[in-house]
């Protein structure tokens, strides 16, 4: 059979092979489309590896250090005590009443660098357990004072000697100059978050006047 008596025959198959004889590249252009995706199926492979091979999250990030340094300080402190019937946070409000006397709310708030429901929620609890007591300011009923019980004061000696424990465990291997030096730069980092959240807060005393040649002596505060 003729060529041209085969293309009556299969009319279909006839148009299609000759479209395909007189467009070779679209058998060409198919095979290299299919080339194409295989090849971009490869690269995705190579980015889902790469992905795989990415660095650990701290490698280079100083907030990862920080908040790894600060939540195994954190249970560490919480360990000890809970000896003392307190939760890792509240020492810190006992500290700082233990240091002023009596303070507002808003100066506790201010001086922690919470926020004022936060504070007050810590106070509560404190003050259930027998560790504060508050008073309402004479002359303004809306101001209300906190300071702390006999018992309360007990607790903040041992507090102290706890922190001053932890800190030595923290800092080992430090020199003074490399203690001094973190801690104006935790202060530094500490102020631009507090900046950037809206939190006031109270700077610690001579924290502005600190530099690298400030005495060793200052680096650790006195027991109460």
């Amino acid at each position: 059979m003729r060529a041209d008596e085969r293309l009556e025959a299969e009319p279909g198959k006839g148009l299609a092979r000759a479209a395909m004889a007189a467009r070779p590249e679209a058998v060409t252009g198919g095979r290299e489309s299919e080339g194409n995706m295989a090849k971009g199926g490869s690269a995705k492979s190579d980015v889902t590896k790469s992905d795989k091979r990415l660095r650990p999250p701290g490698s280079k990030s100083v907030g990862w250090a920080l908040v790894q340094a600060a939540r195994l300080h954190r249970s560490r402190v919480g360990d000890r005590l809970a000896d003392l019937d307190l939760f890792a946070g509240q020492e810190q409000v006992v500290q700082a009443l233990a240091a002023a006397g009596t303070m507002t709310m808003g100066d506790l708030a201010a001086t922690l660098r919470v926020r004022p429901p936060t504070a007050s929620k810590t106070i509560s609890r404190l003050a259930a357990l027998g560790f504060v007591e508050r008073r309402a300011e004479a002359g303004d009923g809306r101001i209300v004072r906190v300071r702390l019980t006999e018992t309360g004061l007990a607790k903040a000696a041992a507090i102290e000697r706890i922190w001053d424990d932890v800190e030595a465990e923290l800092l080992d291997g430090f020199d003074g100059k490399e203690k001094r030096r973190l801690r104006k730069l935790l202060r530094k980092a500490a102020r631009n978050l507090a900046e950037v959240s809206g939190v006031t807060g109270h700077e610690i005393e001579g924290d502005s006047e600190m530099d690298e040649d400030e005495p060793e002596t200052l680096a650790v505060p006195e027991a109460l």
